[in-house]
């Protein structure tokens, strides 16, 4: 039986930033639009829309949020769902639309991602983003992310012997790749002495180990593979998606220096995809901290597990390396809107597969890759694309 497959035939994106002069609405709306227009349909092709969005009441006030997406596209009348999963609410907002296209529930269908956080202070923001951990077990006796995901610095540090320096050159990578993105929150490359003598926020992370609190929308268009051959000369084609789930509260884990739920959601991907390891390309990771790349890159195998600070220092993750991560900039780099992070990583996906992405491009690059995480990696998606 040959294997059904689902098309990405529009990409819409909005700057990443502090947004002052953008609404929520805006944002989502533009992005919509954008992503339409690429598409070359009109929004009456749309049978169905799936929004990521984590904490839009406290960030912007605003919830019902399937309802006013559609609303202000001009897509009122069709089925419109809000998906919340912390910080991979937009990775699985693309789960949901690749589900109901594959199903064959509908051939047309919107995935979005949208978050507006620089609207409210930096405490109200904070208490937002530790709802996606364990408010009982973590967020009342006082952890934040960055204290979380220091825990597991720490440990691997311990465990393995990484370096300080190792994990800060994940930020000096992505940084000088979201020079080169247009739409990216920091548009500056940075050193390894700038990283280091950043200010502490978490031992042992700095300020530049860590992702900023960021407003941006994105929007792809998704499309049955009859659809997509009638209405796409350059489809780029979903060839798997996976969802794991792990403990919510870090210290439940059986390791605090792996991601079980991103190596399990890795293993079904690859077996999905009929792919393997060596087949990706390129890969965008959630890289909300430093650390976090480097634990990504160890649960998807693209070295072994402890292995991913050396893997880094050696060049492997950049552009031009044996497997690029982090093309856009990464959340470090690009920004990270938490709803859109998922959305805006397929984006990214699809102009490496057009060969559309500039200074970032990868040479000759067929298959790739996007990993985003909720939480402190308590919910990973995974997602594999390909062209013709």
């Amino acid at each position: 039986m040959t294997k059904k497959r689902v098309a990405i035939i529009g990409v819409g994106l909005t700057k990443f930033g502090e947004l002052w002069e953008k609404s929520y609405r805006d944002l989502i709306t533009e992005a919509g639009l954008k992503a339409i227009k690429d598409a070359g349909i009109e929004g009456a092709d749309v049978k169905e829309l799936f929004v990521g969005s984590m904490s839009p009441g406290l960030f912007a006030g605003q919830e019902h949020i399937g309802a006013l997406v559609a609303d202000n596209a001009g897509l009122t009348g069709i089925p419109a769902t809000r998906v919340e999963a912390a910080c991979a609410s937009g990775g699985i907002a693309l789960r949901q639309a690749y589900t109901s296209v594959i199903s064959g529930q509908s051939d047309i269908v919107v995935a979005g991602g949208v978050e507006k956080m620089t609207d409210v202070p930096t405490g109200i923001a904070m208490t937002a983003l530790m709802g996606a951990g364990d408010e009982e077990w973590e967020a009342f006796n006082g952890a934040t992310f960055p204290a979380l995901y220091a825990l597991m610095a720490r440990r691997h540090m311990l465990e393995y012997g990484t370096t300080i320096e190792q994990i800060s050159m994940v930020s000096v990578k992505n940084h000088a790749n979201a020079k080169h993105n247009e739409y990216a929150q920091f548009q500056y490359e940075v050193t390894l002495e700038d990283v280091l003598n950043s200010a502490p926020v978490a031992e042992p992370l700095r300020l530049l180990h860590c992702s900023p609190i960021t407003d941006g929308a994105a929007a792809v268009i998704l499309a049955s593979e009859e659809k997509a051959k009638e209405l796409c000369d350059n489809p780029v084609w979903i060839t798997a998606s996976a969802l794991a789930t792990d403990t919510l509260a870090l210290h439940d884990r059986k390791s605090l220096s792996q991601t079980n739920a991103a190596i399990i959601a890795a293993k079904e991907a690859y077996r999905r995809a009929g792919v393997s390891v060596k087949d990706i390309d390129f890969a965008e990771v959630h890289d909300c901290f430093a650390i976090a790349e480097i634990l990504a890159i160890e649960a998807l195998g693209f070295c072994k597990i402890g292995a991913g600070g050396k893997y880094t220092e050696d060049g492997h993750t950049k552009i031009g390396g044996e497997r690029p991560v982090n093309t856009s900039g990464g959340l470090k780099g690009k920004g990270h809107p938490v709803g859109t992070t998922g959305i805006a990583q397929a984006i990214e996906a699809t102009l490496q597969l057009r060969g559309t992405a500039g200074k970032r491009q990868v040479k000759g690059a067929e298959t790739g890759l996007t990993h985003n995480v909720g939480g402190s990696g308590a919910t990973a998606v995974i997602h594999i694309y390909e062209k013709d």
